[in-house]
């Protein structure tokens, strides 16, 4: 499993890098300069509002059956033909629910309008979301792996069409963004039902209650804890455009700040994603997971540490880079947010382990507190520190959250303490500072500084060992047995 897990990793980061990165810095950052962040700060927090409510969507089946799928793969045909009509009837109680609520709320009849578009999206891309769980838990990767950057993709395409193409008379409008995104994501959602109905033995689209109740019950553990994590991942932009007058604007700081972290943490995604049925797979069959553990961790972690202190260190400077307006406030809030960036890391890969094992009591405990101590933290601290308030509020609760999963794992599956591995990621993270604290004294071009920072991490992590290029060859060549 070690052997499948390190060549499809390889595999999926490699096409996410060549897709996304110029997705998120290019596409993404380029409509914001273009419409400004008072217009991206109102559909940035329509778009949080869309996701907060997401889990009706999903209910859970996604975990639910990509855990299961690849513990029972022959189950496929009789869970694809009751859950697409499930996820169809969650579809319509998603979009009322989702519409009664922005009216509670008080939203304008131009929200109401975006917020419809969003809607449909989130439930296209919930639906790809779940069919490719089928692929996942098939331990088809490599297939997964390219739909995981179609719709991005073509997202591209779109998008840089009416950027760039000269195509249109007028300039470019918030809501031509939104729907690049409905028209890529229903060509991903067709092609992905297509692949996965030729994988099904059989697909008959059935309405039966009792084997939704039946799902329901199995799935609404892993509804619950998703619920909660995408509260206190997205809830802050709702309440900052909610609790302040210039709501709008400071939403759009924070979404400047916030892509960074994002396209950052869809690395960490994409372990999660493809560790969740290599885990269930494993300890389903009683295999020892620990060294897998390890070994995932340290391929995040690293990247993470180096990233989050070079943001730190440079934010000022990759703002300023990246944007217009609003770049110091903007830096800061980048500082805040990059330090969670660690603790999110650490979540994807201990958090996954824990949903792997059927722990999901404890993670939804966890979770729920997670999302009290947000809420609070941003009624606290919005008012006073606006936009950084809500990067303060993420940036405590990601890493109390994750010190609890983290203690949950080496608790309930027993791993050992591995002092010295804990001591070599300290020296790593000092080391880091210090530089990068020299480098701000270097009368040199900053773009050189941050690539001497970056080297500088990577010699360490070789140095001390936390990278062990030996140990991934001979995973590579010999399978499992090192």
């Amino acid at each position: 499993m070690k052997k499948t897990f390190l060549t499809n990793l390889a595999l999926l980061l490699m096409l996410n890098f060549l897709v996304k990165p110029f997705w998120v810095l290019g596409i993404d950052r380029t409509v914001q300069n273009v419409v400004g962040a008072e217009s991206y700060g109102f559909y940035f927090s329509l778009f949080g509002f869309s996701l907060l409510l997401n889990i009706i969507l999903d209910a859970g089946i996604t975990n639910f059956n990509n855990r299961n799928i690849a513990q029972h793969h022959q189950l496929l045909g009789k869970y694809l033909s009751n859950i697409v009509t499930f996820k169809f009837i969650l579809a319509i109680i998603y979009f009322a629910v989702s519409l009664v609520i922005a009216f509670i709320i008080g939203y304008t009849p131009d929200q109401i309008r975006l917020l419809l578009v969003l809607i449909f999206n989130q439930f296209v891309a919930s639906f790809v979301l779940y069919l490719r769980s089928n692929l996942s838990g098939l331990h088809l990767f490599r297939t997964d792996s390219i739909l995981s950057v179609l719709d991005r993709f073509l997202m591209i395409l779109i998008c840089g069409i009416l950027l760039w193409g000269n195509i249109t008379r007028s300039a470019f409008r918030i809501e031509w963004f939104v729907y690049a995104q409905t028209a890529a994501y229903l060509i991903t959602a067709l092609i992905s039902f297509s692949i996965v109905l030729a994988k099904a033995s059989f697909f008959k689209p059935r309405f039966d209650i009792r084997y939704f109740i039946i799902i329901f019950r199995q799935s609404y553990p892993f509804a619950l804890l998703s619920l909660f994590m995408v509260f206190y991942y997205r809830v802050d932009s709702v309440m900052l455009e909610r609790l302040l007058p210039d709501g709008k604007i400071q939403a759009g700081m924070y979404a400047q700040a916030y892509r960074i972290l994002d396209a950052a943490a869809m690395v960490g995604f994409l372990f999660g994603g493809l560790l969740l049925p290599i885990f269930s797979r494993m300890l389903k069959r009683r295999e020892p997971v620990e060294q897998l553990t390890q070994i995932s961790y340290m391929l995040l972690i690293v990247p993470t540490v180096i990233v989050s202190l070079a943001c730190i260190f440079f934010r000022s400077e990759l703002m300023d880079l990246l944007y217009l307006k609003h770049v110091e406030l903007s830096a800061n809030i980048l500082a805040v947010l990059m330090l969670g960036y660690i603790a999110i890391s650490t979540s994807y890969i201990f958090g996954t382990l824990l949903t792997a094992n059927g722990n999901l009591k404890a993670m939804n405990i966890m979770a729920g507190s997670g999302v009290l101590l947000n809420i609070i933290l941003n009624l606290v601290l919005i008012p006073k520190y606006q936009a950084l308030g809500s990067a303060i509020a993420s940036l405590v609760t990601q890493t109390i959250t994750a010190l609890i999963q983290v203690v949950l794992v080496y608790r309930i599956l027993r791993f050992s303490v591995n002092l010295g591995l804990i001591v070599r990621l300290t020296l790593l993270s000092v080391a880091l500072i210090l530089t990068g604290i020299l480098l701000q004294t270097v009368s040199v071009v900053w773009f050189y500084r941050l690539f001497i920072f970056a080297g500088t991490g990577l010699l360490i992590a070789f140095l001390f060992r936390l990278l062990n290029i030996r140990i991934l060859y001979r995973i590579l060549r010999n399978g499992d047995t090192v």
